[in-house]
């Protein structure tokens, strides 16, 4: 038996992306210990904007660990694995996804680094 840990995106900016999911899901971006900054700056690294690895965790509820991970390569095929989230398409949108496809009962959508996801309305809300 195993428990999930961890839920992992590759992207180009872990910072801005980290920040981006963060506010979608209502999460806090883990903050940088002094000993965090001083493993960055002996690896070159100036500034936790730059870390290559940047995780969010939930606030106040049990709940997945976020990271989000610098890789050279784009983004080229549709995800094989995605999350679904209860949120406004429209608030999604403001703040740089993209809508990819409408459904009855959901909405495809890709956030601002191509990732697809499913944004669902709150229960008892219509889309």
């Amino acid at each position: 038996m195993s428990r999930l840990k961890d839920v992992c995106f590759d992207c180009a900016d872990p910072w801005a992306l980290a920040h981006w999911w963060a506010e979608t899901l209502g999460y806090v971006v883990r903050a940088h210990t002094e000993d965090d900054l001083a493993a960055l700056r002996a690896r070159g690294i100036d500034g936790p904007e730059h870390d290559p690895a940047v995780a969010i965790d939930p606030v106040g509820e049990p709940g997945p660990s976020f990271w989000f991970n610098l890789v050279a390569e784009p983004k080229r095929v549709k995800n094989r694995v995605h999350v679904d989230v209860y949120g406004s398409v429209d608030e999604l949108a403001r703040r740089g996804a993209t809508i990819v496809e409408q459904h009855e009962r959901w909405t495809v959508i890709a956030d601002p680094a191509g990732n697809e996801f499913c944004a669902f309305p709150e229960p008892g809300e219509e889309r």
